[in-house]
Protein backbone atom coordinates (compact mmCIF):
# COMPACT_ATOMS: atom_id res chain seq x y z
CA UNK A 1 0.00 0.00 0.00
CA UNK A 2 3.00 2.65 0.31
CA UNK A 3 4.55 1.76 -2.52
CA UNK A 4 0.51 2.44 -4.55
CA UNK A 5 0.45 5.78 -2.63
CA UNK A 6 4.14 7.10 -3.22
CA UNK A 7 3.61 5.85 -7.07
CA UNK A 8 0.55 7.72 -7.09
CA UNK A 9 2.01 11.09 -5.75
CA UNK A 10 4.53 10.98 -8.45
CA UNK A 11 2.07 10.45 -11.40
CA UNK A 12 0.37 13.37 -9.71
CA UNK A 13 3.35 15.40 -9.37
CA UNK A 14 4.30 14.70 -13.17
CA UNK A 15 0.83 15.78 -14.41
CA UNK A 16 0.91 18.85 -12.90
CA UNK A 17 4.31 19.35 -13.80
CA UNK A 18 3.43 18.97 -17.50
CA UNK A 19 0.32 20.82 -17.12
CA UNK A 20 2.10 23.82 -16.19
CA UNK A 21 4.79 23.46 -18.62
CA UNK A 22 1.56 23.30 -21.52
CA UNK A 23 0.49 26.42 -19.90
CA UNK A 24 3.46 28.28 -19.83
CA UNK A 25 3.68 27.43 -23.63
CA UNK A 26 0.61 28.49 -25.08
CA UNK A 27 1.18 31.61 -23.00
CA UNK A 28 4.29 32.19 -25.25
CA UNK A 29 2.58 31.16 -28.08
CA UNK A 30 0.29 33.30 -27.73
CA UNK A 31 2.39 36.55 -26.78
CA UNK A 32 4.58 35.43 -29.69
CA UNK A 33 1.47 35.36 -32.27
CA UNK A 34 0.26 38.86 -30.88
CA UNK A 35 2.96 40.71 -31.71
CA UNK A 36 3.72 39.09 -34.73
CA UNK A 37 -0.13 40.22 -35.91
CA UNK A 38 0.64 43.62 -34.31
CA UNK A 39 0.34 46.61 -37.28
CA UNK A 40 3.87 47.67 -37.22
CA UNK A 41 4.58 51.21 -36.51
CA UNK A 42 5.79 53.51 -38.80
CA UNK A 43 7.68 57.08 -38.02
CA UNK A 44 8.11 60.00 -40.06
CA UNK A 45 11.08 60.38 -41.75
CA UNK A 46 12.64 63.76 -42.36
CA UNK A 47 15.57 65.46 -43.61
CA UNK A 48 18.01 66.75 -40.72
CA UNK A 49 18.21 70.24 -40.44
CA UNK A 50 20.72 72.54 -38.73
CA UNK A 51 20.52 75.98 -37.13
CA UNK A 52 23.84 78.03 -38.29
CA UNK A 53 24.66 81.45 -37.45
CA UNK A 54 25.49 84.10 -40.21
CA UNK A 55 26.71 86.69 -41.44
CA UNK A 56 26.32 88.74 -44.71
CA UNK A 57 29.65 89.83 -47.04
CA UNK A 58 28.98 93.32 -47.31
CA UNK A 59 32.04 94.90 -49.07
CA UNK A 60 33.84 98.00 -46.83
CA UNK A 61 36.82 99.42 -46.22
CA UNK A 62 38.46 98.65 -43.25
CA UNK A 63 41.73 99.62 -41.98
CA UNK A 64 43.76 96.88 -40.09
CA UNK A 65 45.17 96.74 -36.89
CA UNK A 66 48.51 95.56 -36.46
CA UNK A 67 48.99 94.62 -32.89
CA UNK A 68 52.86 93.94 -31.05
CA UNK A 69 54.37 94.76 -28.20
CA UNK A 70 57.29 97.16 -27.44
CA UNK A 71 59.18 99.31 -24.42
CA UNK A 72 58.77 102.48 -23.49
CA UNK A 73 61.74 104.72 -23.52
CA UNK A 74 62.81 108.65 -23.52
CA UNK A 75 63.93 110.43 -26.09
CA UNK A 76 66.02 112.83 -23.80
CA UNK A 77 68.38 110.64 -21.43
CA UNK A 78 71.34 112.66 -19.85
CA UNK A 79 74.16 110.57 -17.44
CA UNK A 80 75.36 113.71 -14.48
CA UNK A 81 78.89 113.32 -14.14
CA UNK A 82 81.36 115.10 -12.54
CA UNK A 83 83.90 116.51 -14.61
CA UNK A 84 86.67 117.32 -11.81
CA UNK A 85 86.92 115.28 -8.61
CA UNK A 86 86.44 116.32 -4.77
CA UNK A 87 84.34 116.17 -1.98
CA UNK A 88 80.47 116.95 -2.04
CA UNK A 89 79.50 120.51 -0.31
CA UNK A 90 76.40 120.56 -1.05
CA UNK A 91 73.93 118.70 -2.99
CA UNK A 92 70.13 119.75 -4.25
CA UNK A 93 67.22 118.00 -1.83
CA UNK A 94 65.90 117.17 -5.14
CA UNK A 95 68.94 114.67 -5.60
CA UNK A 96 67.21 111.63 -5.08
CA UNK A 97 65.44 108.76 -6.30
CA UNK A 98 62.51 109.96 -8.03
CA UNK A 99 63.23 113.31 -7.89
CA UNK A 100 61.89 115.90 -9.77
CA UNK A 101 63.99 118.71 -10.79
CA UNK A 102 63.96 122.14 -13.38
CA UNK A 103 66.48 123.63 -16.64
CA UNK A 104 69.01 125.41 -14.59
CA UNK A 105 68.56 123.94 -11.21
CA UNK A 106 71.64 123.36 -9.19
CA UNK A 107 71.62 119.46 -8.07
CA UNK A 108 75.89 119.18 -7.00
CA UNK A 109 78.60 121.28 -5.61
CA UNK A 110 82.04 120.04 -5.28
CA UNK A 111 84.79 122.03 -3.28
CA UNK A 112 86.18 124.46 -5.61
CA UNK A 113 89.82 125.50 -2.97
CA UNK A 114 92.02 123.75 -5.68
CA UNK A 115 89.94 124.92 -8.40
CA UNK A 116 89.59 128.50 -7.07
CA UNK A 117 93.75 128.22 -6.37
CA UNK A 118 94.69 127.29 -9.73
CA UNK A 119 92.82 129.98 -11.31
CA UNK A 120 94.61 132.14 -9.05
CA UNK A 121 97.97 131.27 -10.57
CA UNK A 122 96.33 131.31 -13.83
CA UNK A 123 95.62 134.90 -12.85
CA UNK A 124 98.99 135.92 -11.81
CA UNK A 125 100.92 134.13 -15.09
CA UNK A 126 98.00 136.46 -17.32
CA UNK A 127 99.49 139.46 -15.29
CA UNK A 128 102.87 138.51 -16.30
CA UNK A 129 101.94 137.88 -19.68
CA UNK A 130 100.85 140.99 -20.10
CA UNK A 131 103.24 143.06 -18.28
CA UNK A 132 105.77 141.24 -20.72
CA UNK A 133 103.73 142.27 -23.93
CA UNK A 134 104.23 146.04 -22.81
CA UNK A 135 107.75 145.47 -21.64
CA UNK A 136 107.86 144.06 -25.58
CA UNK A 137 106.09 146.96 -27.42
CA UNK A 138 108.28 149.35 -25.50
CA UNK A 139 111.68 147.72 -26.58
CA UNK A 140 110.08 147.59 -30.26
CA UNK A 141 109.64 151.63 -30.43
CA UNK A 142 113.28 151.91 -28.58
CA UNK A 143 114.59 149.34 -31.44
CA UNK A 144 112.50 151.73 -34.15
CA UNK A 145 114.08 154.66 -32.51
CA UNK A 146 118.00 153.20 -32.34
CA UNK A 147 117.44 152.35 -36.10
CA UNK A 148 116.35 156.03 -37.27
CA UNK A 149 119.58 157.35 -35.21
CA UNK A 150 121.66 154.61 -36.94
CA UNK A 151 119.90 155.03 -40.43
CA UNK A 152 120.85 159.17 -40.05
CA UNK A 153 124.60 158.77 -38.99
CA UNK A 154 125.20 156.70 -41.87
CA UNK A 155 123.51 159.41 -43.80
CA UNK A 156 125.90 161.60 -42.62
CA UNK A 157 128.95 159.33 -42.92
CA UNK A 158 128.22 158.77 -46.91
CA UNK A 159 127.75 162.56 -47.03
CA UNK A 160 131.28 163.01 -45.64
CA UNK A 161 133.16 160.40 -47.46
CA UNK A 162 131.68 161.91 -50.92
CA UNK A 163 132.89 165.44 -49.70
CA UNK A 164 136.20 163.52 -49.47
CA UNK A 165 136.07 161.85 -52.37
CA UNK A 166 135.74 164.88 -53.91
CA UNK A 167 138.14 167.28 -52.38
CA UNK A 168 140.52 164.19 -53.38
CA UNK A 169 139.67 164.77 -56.93
CA UNK A 170 140.15 168.51 -56.89
CA UNK A 171 143.44 168.09 -55.61
CA UNK A 172 142.82 169.41 -51.72
CA UNK A 173 141.91 166.58 -50.32
CA UNK A 174 144.03 163.50 -49.28
CA UNK A 175 143.91 159.61 -50.13
CA UNK A 176 144.14 159.04 -46.03
CA UNK A 177 140.72 161.40 -45.30
CA UNK A 178 139.08 159.28 -47.98
CA UNK A 179 139.87 156.29 -46.65
CA UNK A 180 139.01 157.39 -43.01
CA UNK A 181 135.77 159.14 -44.31
CA UNK A 182 135.41 155.55 -46.24
CA UNK A 183 135.92 153.47 -42.44
CA UNK A 184 133.41 155.50 -40.74
CA UNK A 185 131.01 155.02 -43.62
CA UNK A 186 131.12 151.62 -43.18
CA UNK A 187 131.05 151.34 -39.21
CA UNK A 188 127.70 153.61 -39.92
CA UNK A 189 126.32 150.74 -42.13
CA UNK A 190 127.35 147.72 -39.70
CA UNK A 191 125.57 149.82 -36.89
CA UNK A 192 122.25 150.39 -39.04
CA UNK A 193 122.38 146.22 -39.67
CA UNK A 194 122.75 146.26 -35.70
CA UNK A 195 119.86 148.07 -35.16
CA UNK A 196 117.98 146.00 -37.58
CA UNK A 197 118.37 142.92 -35.61
CA UNK A 198 117.49 144.47 -32.83
CA UNK A 199 114.04 145.57 -34.32
CA UNK A 200 113.97 142.32 -35.47
CA UNK A 201 114.56 140.48 -32.04
CA UNK A 202 112.20 143.41 -30.27
CA UNK A 203 109.71 142.26 -33.04
CA UNK A 204 110.00 138.53 -32.18
CA UNK A 205 109.86 139.28 -28.34
CA UNK A 206 106.38 141.05 -28.68
CA UNK A 207 105.19 137.75 -30.91
CA UNK A 208 106.72 135.34 -28.33
CA UNK A 209 104.90 137.65 -25.70
CA UNK A 210 101.30 137.62 -27.43
CA UNK A 211 101.73 133.44 -28.00
CA UNK A 212 102.28 133.39 -23.77
CA UNK A 213 99.25 135.93 -23.52
CA UNK A 214 96.93 133.69 -26.06
CA UNK A 215 98.08 130.56 -23.59
CA UNK A 216 97.72 132.20 -20.73
CA UNK A 217 94.33 132.99 -21.13
CA UNK A 218 93.52 129.46 -22.90
CA UNK A 219 94.60 128.38 -19.29
CA UNK A 220 92.19 131.19 -17.68
CA UNK A 221 89.26 130.01 -19.36
CA UNK A 222 90.20 126.13 -18.32
CA UNK A 223 90.81 127.41 -14.71
CA UNK A 224 87.55 128.92 -14.82
CA UNK A 225 85.65 126.36 -16.52
CA UNK A 226 87.20 123.97 -14.10
CA UNK A 227 85.71 126.10 -10.95
CA UNK A 228 82.18 126.31 -12.95
CA UNK A 229 82.29 122.29 -13.11
CA UNK A 230 82.23 122.60 -9.20
CA UNK A 231 78.64 123.51 -9.29
CA UNK A 232 76.36 120.34 -11.57
CA UNK A 233 73.05 122.04 -12.92
CA UNK A 234 70.14 120.57 -14.36
CA UNK A 235 70.49 120.70 -18.42
CA UNK A 236 66.40 120.25 -18.65
CA UNK A 237 63.30 119.74 -16.48
CA UNK A 238 62.96 115.60 -16.29
CA UNK A 239 62.79 113.23 -13.04
CA UNK A 240 66.44 111.28 -11.45
CA UNK A 241 66.98 107.92 -11.78
CA UNK A 242 70.35 105.68 -10.67
CA UNK A 243 71.34 108.38 -7.77
CA UNK A 244 74.98 106.84 -6.03
CA UNK A 245 75.62 110.47 -4.37
CA UNK A 246 74.82 112.37 -0.84
CA UNK A 247 76.12 115.54 0.83
CA UNK A 248 79.87 114.66 2.23
CA UNK A 249 80.70 112.09 -0.10
CA UNK A 250 83.48 111.85 -2.53
CA UNK A 251 83.14 111.98 -6.36
CA UNK A 252 85.94 111.09 -8.72
CA UNK A 253 86.53 113.03 -12.11
CA UNK A 254 83.47 111.60 -14.77
CA UNK A 255 81.78 109.53 -12.45
CA UNK A 256 78.41 109.11 -13.37
CA UNK A 257 76.12 110.07 -9.88
CA UNK A 258 72.71 109.85 -11.19
CA UNK A 259 70.78 109.99 -14.80
CA UNK A 260 67.99 112.75 -15.69
CA UNK A 261 65.76 111.33 -17.72
CA UNK A 262 62.70 113.35 -19.36
CA UNK A 263 59.17 111.73 -18.61
CA UNK A 264 57.62 114.33 -20.91
CA UNK A 265 59.03 112.72 -24.39
CA UNK A 266 58.78 109.52 -24.83
CA UNK A 267 59.05 106.75 -27.40
CA UNK A 268 58.03 103.08 -27.90
CA UNK A 269 60.64 100.95 -30.18
CA UNK A 270 58.89 97.86 -30.91
CA UNK A 271 59.57 95.12 -33.11
CA UNK A 272 57.52 93.79 -36.12
CA UNK A 273 57.97 90.62 -38.89
CA UNK A 274 59.65 91.19 -42.29
CA UNK A 275 55.85 90.46 -43.54
CA UNK A 276 54.70 92.90 -41.20
CA UNK A 277 57.32 95.76 -42.11
CA UNK A 278 56.51 95.31 -45.73
CA UNK A 279 52.71 95.97 -45.46
CA UNK A 280 53.91 99.37 -43.41
CA UNK A 281 55.75 101.21 -46.95
CA UNK A 282 54.63 103.17 -49.26
CA UNK A 283 54.91 102.74 -53.03
CA UNK A 284 58.57 104.22 -52.54
CA UNK A 285 59.37 101.66 -50.29
CA UNK A 286 59.83 104.43 -47.56
CA UNK A 287 58.47 103.77 -44.15
CA UNK A 288 54.75 104.99 -43.43
CA UNK A 289 54.37 107.99 -40.68
CA UNK A 290 50.99 105.68 -39.55
CA UNK A 291 49.55 106.35 -36.35
CA UNK A 292 50.06 104.12 -33.38
CA UNK A 293 47.76 103.51 -30.03
CA UNK A 294 49.91 102.69 -26.75
CA UNK A 295 48.04 100.42 -24.13
CA UNK A 296 49.45 99.70 -20.44
CA UNK A 297 47.23 97.59 -18.45
CA UNK A 298 47.45 98.43 -14.63
CA UNK A 299 45.45 96.68 -12.59
CA UNK A 300 42.32 96.26 -14.90
CA UNK A 301 42.54 99.94 -15.90
CA UNK A 302 44.13 100.54 -19.50
CA UNK A 303 46.40 103.74 -19.78
CA UNK A 304 46.46 104.92 -23.56
CA UNK A 305 48.07 107.17 -25.63
CA UNK A 306 48.40 108.31 -29.44
CA UNK A 307 51.75 108.41 -31.31
CA UNK A 308 52.95 108.06 -34.82
CA UNK A 309 56.06 106.11 -36.51
CA UNK A 310 58.99 108.11 -36.72
CA UNK A 311 62.19 105.98 -37.79
CA UNK A 312 63.44 102.35 -38.18
CA UNK A 313 66.38 100.61 -36.70
CA UNK A 314 69.29 100.76 -39.06
CA UNK A 315 70.59 97.18 -38.96
CA UNK A 316 68.81 93.94 -38.09
CA UNK A 317 70.79 92.75 -34.69
CA UNK A 318 72.83 89.77 -34.52
CA UNK A 319 70.86 86.72 -33.74
CA UNK A 320 67.22 89.20 -34.36
CA UNK A 321 64.81 89.04 -37.39
CA UNK A 322 62.48 91.36 -38.62
CA UNK A 323 62.61 95.29 -38.00
CA UNK A 324 62.87 97.32 -35.03
CA UNK A 325 60.52 100.84 -35.14
CA UNK A 326 60.15 103.82 -33.33
CA UNK A 327 56.94 105.85 -32.21
CA UNK A 328 56.80 109.15 -30.90
CA UNK A 329 54.08 109.73 -28.33
CA UNK A 330 51.85 112.37 -28.20
CA UNK A 331 50.95 112.71 -24.52
CA UNK A 332 51.14 110.58 -21.60
CA UNK A 333 50.40 111.09 -18.33
CA UNK A 334 51.33 108.01 -16.27
CA UNK A 335 53.42 106.21 -18.60
CA UNK A 336 57.48 105.76 -17.40
CA UNK A 337 60.18 104.75 -19.40
CA UNK A 338 60.80 101.05 -19.02
CA UNK A 339 57.20 99.98 -19.14
CA UNK A 340 56.29 97.14 -21.30
CA UNK A 341 52.99 98.01 -23.39
CA UNK A 342 50.46 97.07 -26.12
CA UNK A 343 50.93 98.85 -29.88
CA UNK A 344 48.41 98.86 -32.09
CA UNK A 345 49.48 100.08 -35.17
CA UNK A 346 46.94 101.44 -37.73
CA UNK A 347 47.86 99.89 -41.51
CA UNK A 348 46.69 101.16 -44.80
CA UNK A 349 42.95 100.55 -45.49
CA UNK A 350 42.07 97.88 -47.61
CA UNK A 351 38.90 98.55 -49.78
CA UNK A 352 35.97 95.58 -51.25
CA UNK A 353 36.99 93.37 -47.84
CA UNK A 354 34.82 92.11 -45.14
CA UNK A 355 35.52 91.12 -41.47
CA UNK A 356 34.77 87.78 -40.36
CA UNK A 357 34.45 85.52 -37.48
CA UNK A 358 37.89 83.49 -37.81
CA UNK A 359 35.90 80.53 -37.25
CA UNK A 360 33.99 80.92 -40.79
CA UNK A 361 37.04 80.33 -42.45
CA UNK A 362 38.46 76.73 -43.36
CA UNK A 363 42.34 76.00 -43.11
CA UNK A 364 42.24 75.92 -47.13
CA UNK A 365 40.34 79.21 -47.03
CA UNK A 366 37.38 78.30 -48.32
CA UNK A 367 33.92 79.48 -46.87
CA UNK A 368 30.53 77.90 -46.77
CA UNK A 369 28.13 80.18 -48.68
CA UNK A 370 24.09 79.18 -47.66
CA UNK A 371 22.43 78.90 -51.15
CA UNK A 372 19.27 78.45 -52.68
CA UNK A 373 17.02 76.80 -50.19
CA UNK A 374 18.78 77.24 -47.57
CA UNK A 375 21.51 75.08 -49.32
CA UNK A 376 25.02 75.41 -48.13
CA UNK A 377 27.87 75.02 -51.10
CA UNK A 378 31.61 75.85 -50.50
CA UNK A 379 33.66 79.06 -51.90
CA UNK A 380 37.15 79.73 -51.75
CA UNK A 381 38.30 83.38 -50.53
CA UNK A 382 41.29 85.28 -49.87
CA UNK A 383 42.48 85.97 -46.50
CA UNK A 384 44.31 89.09 -45.75
CA UNK A 385 44.15 89.74 -42.68
CA UNK A 386 44.09 88.47 -38.66
CA UNK A 387 42.39 90.82 -36.35
CA UNK A 388 42.02 88.65 -33.08
CA UNK A 389 38.95 86.51 -33.04
CA UNK A 390 38.22 87.53 -36.79
CA UNK A 391 39.96 87.68 -40.01
CA UNK A 392 39.61 90.35 -43.08
CA UNK A 393 38.96 88.41 -46.38
CA UNK A 394 38.65 89.75 -50.06
CA UNK A 395 34.87 89.60 -50.67
CA UNK A 396 35.29 89.59 -54.87
CA UNK A 397 32.86 87.91 -56.76
CA UNK A 398 31.06 86.96 -53.28
CA UNK A 399 29.90 90.11 -52.37
CA UNK A 400 26.36 90.29 -50.65
CA UNK A 401 26.71 85.95 -50.27
CA UNK A 402 25.94 85.10 -46.76
CA UNK A 403 27.98 82.62 -45.05
CA UNK A 404 27.99 80.00 -41.83
CA UNK A 405 30.02 81.72 -39.36
CA UNK A 406 30.67 79.11 -37.30
CA UNK A 407 31.85 76.03 -39.21
CA UNK A 408 31.71 71.91 -37.79
CA UNK A 409 32.17 69.16 -38.78
CA UNK A 410 28.44 68.46 -39.17
CA UNK A 411 28.53 71.22 -42.25
CA UNK A 412 29.41 70.60 -45.45
CA UNK A 413 28.40 71.46 -48.60
CA UNK A 414 24.67 70.12 -49.45
CA UNK A 415 23.38 70.47 -46.05
CA UNK A 416 20.45 72.26 -45.41
CA UNK A 417 20.59 75.15 -42.69
CA UNK A 418 18.22 76.93 -41.01
CA UNK A 419 20.23 80.38 -41.21
CA UNK A 420 20.31 82.33 -37.22
CA UNK A 421 21.20 86.41 -38.05
CA UNK A 422 23.51 87.62 -35.71
CA UNK A 423 20.77 89.64 -32.62
CA UNK A 424 18.00 87.96 -34.16
CA UNK A 425 16.05 85.78 -31.88
CA UNK A 426 14.87 82.22 -33.22
CA UNK A 427 11.40 81.73 -33.06
CA UNK A 428 10.11 77.80 -31.41
CA UNK A 429 9.71 75.83 -34.50
CA UNK A 430 5.89 74.44 -34.65
CA UNK A 431 5.44 71.44 -33.42
CA UNK A 432 4.91 68.81 -36.13
CA UNK A 433 0.97 67.51 -36.14
CA UNK A 434 -0.38 64.04 -37.71
CA UNK A 435 -3.80 62.47 -37.49
CA UNK A 436 -4.46 59.06 -36.10
CA UNK A 437 -6.80 56.64 -36.70
CA UNK A 438 -9.20 55.49 -34.49
CA UNK A 439 -7.40 52.13 -33.35
CA UNK A 440 -3.98 53.52 -33.23
CA UNK A 441 -5.48 56.50 -30.77
CA UNK A 442 -7.31 53.98 -28.76
CA UNK A 443 -4.09 52.27 -28.12
CA UNK A 444 -2.58 55.10 -27.02
CA UNK A 445 -5.38 56.49 -24.58
CA UNK A 446 -5.51 52.68 -23.36
CA UNK A 447 -1.49 52.57 -22.65
CA UNK A 448 -1.67 56.27 -20.95
CA UNK A 449 -4.63 55.25 -18.97
CA UNK A 450 -2.84 51.63 -17.39
CA UNK A 451 0.55 53.75 -17.08
CA UNK A 452 2.20 54.59 -13.75
CA UNK A 453 1.59 58.69 -14.02
CA UNK A 454 0.02 61.52 -12.30
CA UNK A 455 -3.68 61.96 -12.77
CA UNK A 456 -3.13 65.88 -13.81
CA UNK A 457 -0.66 64.41 -16.30
CA UNK A 458 -2.52 61.66 -17.66
CA UNK A 459 -5.59 63.60 -17.98
CA UNK A 460 -3.41 66.51 -20.37
CA UNK A 461 -2.07 63.54 -21.92
CA UNK A 462 -5.38 62.05 -23.21
CA UNK A 463 -6.93 65.51 -24.14
CA UNK A 464 -3.66 65.95 -26.62
CA UNK A 465 -4.52 62.36 -27.99
CA UNK A 466 -7.99 62.81 -28.18
CA UNK A 467 -7.77 66.40 -30.28
CA UNK A 468 -8.04 65.61 -33.66
CA UNK A 469 -4.34 66.64 -35.06
CA UNK A 470 -1.68 65.08 -32.09
CA UNK A 471 2.19 66.22 -32.01
CA UNK A 472 3.77 63.65 -33.55
CA UNK A 473 6.78 63.84 -30.95
CA UNK A 474 4.09 63.07 -28.39
CA UNK A 475 3.37 59.91 -30.07
CA UNK A 476 6.68 58.72 -31.19
CA UNK A 477 7.35 59.42 -27.20
CA UNK A 478 4.65 57.25 -25.92
CA UNK A 479 4.73 54.57 -28.86
CA UNK A 480 8.71 54.06 -27.50
CA UNK A 481 7.59 53.52 -24.10
CA UNK A 482 5.13 51.11 -25.45
CA UNK A 483 7.63 48.83 -27.14
CA UNK A 484 10.28 48.94 -24.35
Amino acid sequence: MRFLRRSLTGVFLLAVTLALLAWAGEMVRGAVTARMSEEPRSFPQSERILAVNIVTLDPQTITPELTVFGELRSQRTLDLRSAIGGTVLEASDALVEGGTVTAGQLLLRIDPVDAEAALDRVRADLQDAQAELRDADRALILAQDELEAARAQAGLRDQALARAVDLEERGVGTAAAVETAELAASSAQASVLSRRQALASAQARIDQATTRLARTQINLSEAERTVADTQVYAAFNGTLADVTISPGGRVTANERFAQLVDPSQLEVSFRVSTSQYARLLDVDGKLLRAPVEVTLDVSGVNLRAGGQITREGATVGVGQTGRLLFARIDAAPGFRPGDFVTVRIAEPALEGVARVPATAVAADQTVLIVGDEDRLRSANVQLLRRQGDDVIIAVGENAGATIVAERSPLLGAGIKVRPIRPGAVEAAPEPEMITLDAERRAKLIAFVKDGRMPDDVKARIISQLEAGEVSSETVTRLEARMGS
